[in-house]
């Protein structure tokens, strides 16, 4: 099995994203060598249908190993990623007898991996935990960074900590099973990654968009390696979002507006940030910050990995909704827009009248897809 090693360095605490096909079957090995587990007690966290899928493997590989563990599985989507969903998951932890020296191992996607690390991140005052993320979403970009969290109904992750993992484990083959919808979630945040920071891999996904539909391991393998660089670079230089790493939230303003607008269900976190980048390069093609060809080739290159769920939601709300955003301060929107591919600018002059008319722009291309 060849394996990729990619160091995340931070203040906090530093740590490897390990990546190679079939790393699963691998991961109970890896947990001892990387660890260097003694007596520690392992709980991994999973939803139904995931552990359907990988369980076995996962359950073959902790045994072979000789590892103490115990399965907790949970509620996966995003409407489970509430409060009360950590705190259930907060009891049976003390139902397994889990102590400061358990280790929690997030097998699932995004949702997952940022209920299992805010339980790590809270459980008696911090736990380690481990990522094994099994959707495209969740290895270019939730499982790595620390950022763990739960939604409120008026808006998305807007409880949670920064708890950097001990190990993130991404087996590409995982994707396998993941429906078509899912896999197009994921690339999403691939582009996202190519936007902001590296041009060789926008153009990669650019023209990719065949390899993609056939389900090319190398191509996908590639975009994995290269979004998670990029996510290492930038959480290596602003592990807490003080300045670099607001540009991974480029798509992000608008597209968790659209997921609380529709309540969490008519959206994947993915297709909602591909819609936000969208709206994001007519924001800054209006301001003057980018060109029309830059704009042009964002906006293509998402619906080129359409379809997505159409936009329903009024200007007003999306309005209202993204000054309850995480980036909005002191009243002002802090909008990140490309000026040109893998260049970003941070922007507190988006007035609400441009959000909207972005709104309705992305409202008229989703009819029309």
């Amino acid at each position: 099995m060849q394996v990729k090693r990619i160091s995340v360095i931070t203040p906090s605490h530093n740590y490897a994203a390990v990546i190679g096909a079939g790393m699963l079957s691998e991961s109970g090995a890896l947990l001892r060598s990387e660890l260097q587990f003694s007596t520690e007690k392992l709980i991994v966290v999973s939803s139904e249908n995931v552990w359907k899928y990988w369980g076995e493997t996962l359950t073959h590989s902790l045994d072979g190993a000789r590892l103490a563990w115990n399965k907790l599985l949970i509620a996966d989507g995003e409407a489970a990623k509430k409060l009360s969903t950590v705190e259930c998951a907060a009891e049976q932890l003390t139902d397994f007898g889990a102590d400061r020296s358990s280790v929690i191992v997030a097998l699932g996607g995004g949702v997952i991996g940022d209920l299992a690390g805010f339980l790590a991140a809270i459980y008696m005052r911090g736990i380690r935990v481990v990522q094994v993320p099994t959707t495209l979403l969740a290895q270019v970009d939730a499982s790595v960074g620390g950022k763990t969290g739960v939604n409120l109904a008026s808006g998305k992750n807007l409880i949670g900590s920064f708890h950097q993992p001990e190990l993130v484990l991404i087996d590409s083959l995982l994707t396998n099973t993941l429906d078509d919808r899912e896999l197009r979630a994921g690339i999403f945040e691939v582009i996202k990654c190519g936007i902001i920071a590296d041009h060789d891999l926008f153009s990669l996904v650019e023209s990719g968009h065949a390899a993609f539909l056939s389900r090319d391991q190398t191509f996908i393998a590639a975009c994995i390696e290269a979004s998670v660089q990029v996510k290492a670079r930038v959480v290596s230089k602003d592990e807490r979002e003080s300045g670099l790493r607001r540009i991974l939230n480029y798509g992000h303003t608008i597209g968790h507006a659209l997921e609380a607008d529709t309540h969490y269900t008519h959206f994947l976190h993915g297709e909602a940030v591909g819609w936000g980048m969208i709206a994001a390069a007519h924001i800054a093609l209006q301001m003057k910050v980018c060109t029309e060809q830059t704009a042009r080739r964002i906006t293509q290159t998402v619906l080129n990995y359409g379809p997505l769920p159409p936009v329903h939601s009024s200007p007003n709300a999306i309005v209202r909704l993204s000054a309850s955003d995480k980036k909005t301060v002191a009243g002002q929107r802090h909008f990140v827009l490309a000026s040109k591919i893998g260049e970003t600018i941070i922007s507190s002059d988006v007035s609400p009248d441009l959000v909207a008319h972005a709104t309705e722009h992305i409202r008229g291309l989703s009819q029309n897809q």
